[in-house]
This record gives C-alpha cells, sequence and structure tokens, in this order.
C-alpha cells in the first residue's frame, strides 16, 4: 500500500536527519509522521493537532500502514502542553499568521535545543520577518512545486539575523539554493509586491515606503541572477 504523501512533506522530510526526534504539529492525517518512521528516518515522533478529529484519522493511518513503535499522539493547540522531548518542530501546510502564533506560545523553543523545519502556505514574508526579528535564523530554504503551486520549505535556527524587507520575500538562503525554480519563485514574489506598490502608489505612507523598498532589491536580486 503506497503512502499518498505530497511534495510538500517529502520536501520536509528531507530537512529531517537520521535519528531526529519529530514534533509534527498540526500533523493533520499523520502521513508525515508516518513517512518519517516507516523509512527509519526519525527516531520518535510526536504527532499533534488542535482537533480530535484529524487527530484519530492520524492514528488510524499509523495503524492502516504498520506504524506503532516511536510515535505519539498529542491533543493540545501549538507546542502548549506538548512533552518537550524533541529536536525538531515541523509544521506545514498552514499559513504564516498561525505559524506565528504558535512561536509565539513557545518562547523556549529558542533554548538553543530544536531547530525548525516550516512549509508556510501563505504571507511567507511574515514568518521570515517574525523569524529574523525574534531570534532565528534561516539557515536553509529550498523551493518545491506541488501542483499548480510553488512553495518553499525552510530550517531556523536560533541565533541573529537581520532580514531586508526584499528579503522577507527571499531570503539569503533562499537565494544561494542552485535550484532553477528559485528563479521561478523570484519573479513570482517581485510581480506579486510590484502590484501592492501600484495599489499603494497614492496613498504613501510607511507601508507603501516598505513595500517599494522591497521590489527594488527583488529587482536587484532578478538583476544579479541575471548576470550569472
Amino acid at each position: 500500500m503506497k503512502l499518498p504523501i505530497s511534495k510538500r512533506l517529502l520536501a520536509c522530510a528531507s530537512f529531517i536527519a537520521p535519528g531526529d526526534r519529530v514534533a509534527d504539529v498540526g500533523t493533520d492525517h499523520g502521513y508525515f509522521a508516518v513517512y518519517l518512521l516507516k523509512n527509519g528516518i526519525a527516531s520518535k515522533v510526536l504527532a499533534a493537532d488542535i482537533g480530535e478529529q484529524p487527530l484519530q484519522k492520524a492514528r488510524d493511518n499509523a495503524r492502516r500502514f504498520g506504524v506503532t513503535q516511536g510515535i505519539s499522539f498529542h491533543l493540545c493547540d501549538g507546542v502548549q502542553g506538548l512533552p518537550r522531548e524533541f529536536d525538531v518542530l515541523h509544521m506545514a501546510g498552514m499559513g504564516a499568521e498561525t505559524m506565528v502564533g504558535i512561536l509565539k506560545a513557545g518562547q523556549w523553543l529558542r533554548s538553543g535545543a530544536y531547530r525548525l523545519v516550516l512549509q508556510c502556505q501563505s504571507s511567507q514574508n511574515e514568518l521570515r520577518q517574525y523569524l529574523s526579528e525574534n531570534g532565528w535564523v534561516i539557515t536553509k530554504e529550498v523551493p518545491v512545486r506541488d501542483g499548480r503551486f510553488l512553495y518553499t520549505v525552510l530550517e531556523a535556527r536560533p541565533g541573529e539575523q537581520h532580514l531586508t524587507p526584499g528579503q522577507h520575500f527571499v531570503s539569503p538562503a533562499l537565494l544561494a539554493c542552485e535550484d532553477p525554480q528559485v528563479g521561478e519563485y523570484l519573479v513570482f514574489c517581485r510581480q506579486t509586491v510590484q502590484k501592492v506598490v501600484l495599489g499603494l502608489e497614492t496613498q504613501g505612507g510607511e507601508k507603501y515606503d516598505y513595500y517599494a523598498a522591497a521590489l527594488r532589491e527583488l529587482r536587484e536580486m532578478e538583476a544579479d541572477r541575471c548576470t550569472r
């Protein structure tokens, strides 16, 4: 029986080192947890969700695919009430606002014992900005296409990093990635920011200045890639 795991989650799994203990927050169907254990990647997975129904689905799928060892199930809001015996916090398929809320409620994650593996569905720039302003460094980021959509998966570790407005949209780690889809993602971000700038042009103000600065940087990034 083939495990129906998405390309997004497979990309996330590539960030997990052999033997890692993983907290899969927002586990939903549990396929990520099952994949890590069936393939001998993680040594332990804490599958957590805020809803009893998805958590039950994860339990059922773990049994269905023969994963009975190394997995535990936790009904909790983000990391609140979650045991702290893990190395990697994994979150995928959420928007930036939800992820930031979970990280704000788990300030202890910055102790140095944990790293983050995040796949954000929307407002990725807001997630990168939060990380850079709250003691996290984006150490690796890669693009991944799943269906019609192009996403990124990033790894963050505790540390100091100041990102500029343009880097909130395309981080230095992502720009350094040699995947050809980085160029496509960069174009998408530039076009998105360009539309926002045009919409704010007559208003001016702090928000306009932020997006205008981001647009200048993204254009510079594009031009630099074209000269390589």
